[in-house]
């Protein structure tokens, strides 16, 4: 077997063996976090007080950036007619990232920095947004061309402006 390496964003060089780790990445407290506020969602139409404390002791100041990218509508999936599916999230500086969250990925610089260089956060706001908008049936889905959707996948960062 030989070595494969992944180029992200940013000059950010992932080995084949740390792309395998992104998928168990998000820590199982975090995904009965949210299969909780999922189903509290479900039932009342909001996130009782005591999730929303639990999710910003679990990821931070983030969680309520997060929160405000939900609200703001800002989670859009686009997915090819072969199920392949790609996140886009504005920003709250307006600019356009895209998310991948079967591998917990996000081409935003605090991602590069926060979470891949000094790992001091398990995802970034765009990334939980997307998270928290699928939890709460808020994220909105565009059906698109595979075209389109491969285009968003190679995208370059400075081109989703």
């Amino acid at each position: 077997s030989t070595d494969m390496f992944i180029s992200l964003p940013y000059n950010i060089i992932l080995s084949r063996e740390q792309v395998l780790e992104m998928d168990a990445m998000l820590p199982s407290a975090a995904e009965e976090l949210l299969r909780e506020i999922q189903k509290q969602y479900l039932e009342t139409k909001q996130i009782p007080d005591d999730l929303l404390l639990a999710l910003k002791f679990m990821f931070g100041p983030i969680a309520v950036h997060a929160l405000d990218l939900v609200d703001q509508h800002s989670v859009t999936q686009f997915v090819a007619p072969s199920g392949r599916a790609v996140y886009q999230v504005i920003g709250s500086s307006g600019r356009v990232y895209s998310c991948f969250s079967s591998c917990h990925y996000c081409s935003c610089p605090a991602f590069s920095f926060s979470v891949l260089r000094k790992n001091d956060s398990l995802l970034c706001k765009h990334i939980l947004a997307v998270y928290l908008s699928q939890a709460t049936g808020t994220c909105q889905e565009v059906t698109t061309s595979a075209g389109h959707v491969t285009g968003l996948l190679l995208a370059k960062e400075e081109d989703n402006t």
